[in-house]
């Protein structure tokens, strides 16, 4: 059965995005277009891929199965095609990365803007999540991870800081009202701002110094999804609320303003920087090895 491979790709980005309007909007392209490609790819193969309503648009089974299987091999496609792309003066097409809100907030100010200023025909598209996903079924070329969070067959570059600290911190007046802590564990008498992942508890709070490592459970009167969530504790912590957690890199403006001062400083935990991965046993489209050679250029 012969069927035309443009409307297998509308299929699939209707299908990712949700809805046809979306899709249209993110391919740049019209949703009567791509509204035609699937009906056009159901008379084809005569069955329904897609439940439509007037709110939202789904896969059926069929269509489940299909993109599961198309997904990789349509981006086996796209690799081969963007063979041809290293060989003109400029790199052109889209890089999507699937980075963490820290990385997109601490790392990637300083690198977008002149990279996409060295790559006029490069567009760049990040989604932002804290979840570790399969970054090829969310049909992205790369992503930016911490090293714990890494897959271990995947090719991993050095991007941003290569140390960072994790940093307490409160503002003036919590700690006029409550004292400031002396040890990390003196927290267990202080409101903390916890932190969690998707459909987890509360991280653990941990501390280091002189060879002594010191890990605090967070118990306080607010608990945010890190990520998106992280802003609301800092903004708590600044009204006096309590004691929060963070990035330094996150707080330093505020440290910087007077806003929060810091809290426990010679025990702050010290690691390891972000890396931009990808995976190894593929070609390497012609965007992303731009901004591969472009941050070791950097220095990042």
């Amino acid at each position: 059965m012969q069927v035309d491979l443009g409307d297998l790709h509308a299929f699939v980005a209707v299908a990712r995005a949700g809805g046809f309007r979306d899709a249209a909007r993110l391919g740049g392209v019209s949703a009567s277009g791509l509204s035609e490609a699937v009906r056009r790819l159901e008379q084809r193969l005569g069955v329904r891929l897609l439940n439509r309503s007037t709110r939202t648009v789904a896969p059926t089974e069929a269509g489940r199965g299909l993109i599961e299987r198309l997904g990789p091999a349509l981006h086996e496609v796209e690799l081969a095609l963007d063979v041809v792309n290293g060989y003109r003066d400029r790199p052109t097409g889209t890089l999507r990365l699937n980075v963490p809100m820290a990385a997109a907030r601490l790392v990637l100010p300083a690198l977008v803007p002149p990279f996409l200023a060295a790559y006029p025909d490069i567009v760049l598209d990040v989604v932002v999540e804290d979840t570790f996903v399969d970054m090829l079924a969310a049909g992205c070329d790369a992503g930016i991870r911490y090293e714990e969070r890494l897959e271990q067959d995947m090719i991993a570059v050095p991007i941003g800081p290569r140390v960072q600290r994790f940093a307490a911190a409160a503002a003036p007046s919590y700690l006029a009202r409550r004292g400031r802590p002396e040890h990390p564990r003196d927290l267990t008498l202080h409101a903390c701002l916890a932190g969690h992942f998707a459909g987890s508890t509360p991280f653990d709070w941990t501390f280091e110094q002189g060879g002594e490592s010191v890990n605090v459970m967070p118990r306080g009167p607010l608990q945010v999804r890190l990520g998106g969530g992280a802003d609301l504790a800092v903004q708590a912590a600044i009204a006096g609320t309590g004691i929060v957690y963070l990035f330094e890199d996150w707080l330093r403006p505020h440290f910087a303003s007077g806003a929060l001062v810091p809290v426990l400083e010679p025990w702050w935990l010290s690691f390891s920087g972000p890396f931009l991965y990808y995976p190894g046993r593929r070609l390497v489209p012609a965007p992303l090895r731009a901004f591969i050679d472009f941050i070791r250029t950097q220095g990042a």
